[in-house]
């Protein structure tokens, strides 16, 4: 049966005041995330200092020459020439101090709506969350990692929906990525098991050994590739019986879907719309029906290398895919032998047969 759930948080519109007074209750409260970020300040003064002083020099040089010429030729092109660019500055500055209240204040908003759609519905909310410590693929990654706009479950089963983001550096450039996330609380430890569905593309930064593809029943391998580890297949099967593959074709063929220890994972390849319904109602869905039957069919599940119920232990052969090599990298490995390896063996080959044809 599915959960009732109450979304007048996310659709109803909020007021300035409203906004306003959340504002000053969060910083009152204490939480980290409402509190005014120093760094971001910093940075957006740089960056404010930096275009006005580059607009000022523009605008000094072009109203000094004004100034020569009308002192020169009184006319009036001169006189415009110096108060269209002081006009100008003057409107860069008011349209600079109006953008980063209009940011600031849609930051908000969203945070009071989601605030309020979480307490409508007994989770709790939080704009960020430093370093989560999921077991998940995607929290392995990159520096700077954080759950943000994310909401957590305040009873019973825990479970958190929101966004994750990491950043990634080549040395020149920083990247920060965003992933959707969906975490569900198991009750048992399962083997490592990772549905890599096909309406999304590929996992991104997480590659498996293809060796450890488990093909399955039906067309569920029209929609997802089940990666297992070798030697659990039937583990992965008592697990993804043909109901759950049936509800997990209904309900979750956009997103990639983990299992590892006692966690399943939603994936999606971009952030979630964090005010979106549409969205929710799809996850809780998930939870609903892919969740519940994965927790019904996993409470007797034990691993019979390990062969008893109470520790509940996965054996170290399950408790983790081996990683593949990304092809990307074999791609370029390829192009690198075609280019610079290949001429190199010809050139050898084809001296050899010099040397054998001139008789040394």
């Amino acid at each position: 049966m599915y959960r009732s759930v109450n979304y007048n948080g996310l659709l109803y519109p909020v007021t300035e005041q409203e906004i306003t007074a959340f504002r000053l209750q969060s910083r009152a409260s204490g939480v980290t995330w409402a509190q005014p970020r120093t760094a971001a300040f910093v940075g957006l003064g740089c960056v404010l200092v930096l275009v006005g002083l580059t607009t000022l020099v523009i605008c000094g040089v072009t109203v000094l020459a004004s100034l020569s010429a009308m002192i020169a030729d009184p006319n009036p092109i001169a006189v415009a020439g110096i108060i269209l660019p002081i006009g100008a500055f003057g409107g860069l500055a008011v349209l600079s101090v109006y953008l980063v209240r209009w940011t600031m204040r849609g930051q908000w908003e969203t945070w009071l709506k989601l605030s309020r759609f979480a307490a409508d519905n007994g989770m709790l909310f939080s704009a960020s969350s430093p370093n989560p410590q999921y077991p998940g693929m995607i929290f392995q990654y990159g520096s700077a990692r954080q759950t943000v706009n994310h909401l957590r479950s305040a009873s019973d089963r825990f479970l958190d929906i929101g966004n994750f983001q990491f950043t990634t550096s080549d040395g020149k450039n920083t990247t920060t990525h965003h992933r959707g996330f969906m975490a569900l609380h198991l009750d048992r430890r399962l083997p490592h098991m990772v549905l890599d569905a096909k309406a999304n593309g590929s996992l991104g930064f997480a590659t498996f050994d293809r060796s450890q593809v488990l093909s399955l029943e039906g067309d569920f391998n029209s929609f997802f590739t089940l990666y297992c580890p070798a030697q659990y297949e039937r583990d992965a099967l008592y697990v993804f019986t043909p109901d759950l593959m049936a509800l997990l074709i209904d309900n979750a063929a956009p997103f990639d879907v983990e299992i590892v220890d006692n966690w399943m994972f939603v994936y999606s390849n971009g952030a979630f719309p964090s005010l979106e319904p549409g969205l929710y109602e799809r996850l809780f869905r998930i939870v609903d029906t892919v969740g519940a039957k994965t927790l019904s069919q996993s409470k007797r599940y034990v691993d019979e290398r390990v062969g008893s119920f109470a520790p509940n232990v996965v054996a170290p052969p399950g408790q983790r895919l081996k990683r593949g090599f990304p092809r990307g990298a074999i791609i370029a490995l390829i192009v690198l032998g075609v280019v610079f390896v290949l001429p190199v063996i010809v050139l050898f080959i084809a001296g050899a047969i010099a040397v054998a044809a001139n008789g040394g």
